[in-house]
């Protein structure tokens, strides 16, 4: 039985030694952690998945900015290596979508393979930069609401409030 929850101040140690099993050590490096700096995450979508008290994925969103519009910049997301292929990234990722429609967030950007997140909606986004080197190939974005990244463009900023 899996226990979804919003993720704590107590699990992160956890939840950032995870995300080094899954990615590589140099993960913090990438332009979306710029993005990330200095920004608290949107806790409320946040998640952790976990089987009889063990971690098996998580789930985290940030606040950006595209042409001066809110964006929700989802990620990292990820499944421990042993739980892969069970469908707990896709339950995360139902779920923390369907809370952030519910919260009033309009549209998503991320970047990753649009072959896993077109299943979710996402599409290519091409009038959206990420900071280099991201490819842009992988700047992928989902409407929350119909219509949401109609006129929405440009370089993709750090939220602060």
């Amino acid at each position: 039985m899996y226990q979804l929850e919003e993720e704590t101040e107590a699990d992160w140690w956890e939840v950032e030694a995870l995300y080094d099993l899954c990615f590589a050590p140099g993960r913090t490096a990438l332009s979306s952690y710029r993005l990330r700096e200095d920004v608290l995450p949107v806790r409320a979508l946040c998640l952790t998945l976990r089987e009889d008290g063990v971690l098996a994925a998580v789930i985290r969103y940030w606040p950006v900015l595209v042409g001066g519009q809110r964006v929700l910049l989802l990620g990292p997301v990820a499944v421990h290596p042993t739980r892969q292929g069970e469908g707990v990234g896709g339950l995360l990722m139902r779920e923390s979508l369907s809370e952030a429609r519910k919260l009033g967030w309009e549209r998503v950007l991320l970047v990753g393979d649009a072959p896993y997140y077109q299943r979710f909606g996402f599409e290519r986004l091409d009038d959206v930069e990420m900071p280099p080197p991201t490819n842009p190939e992988r700047v992928l974005g989902l409407e929350l609401q119909p219509g949401a990244w109609a006129g929405v463009r440009g370089a993709v900023e750090k939220f602060t409030p």
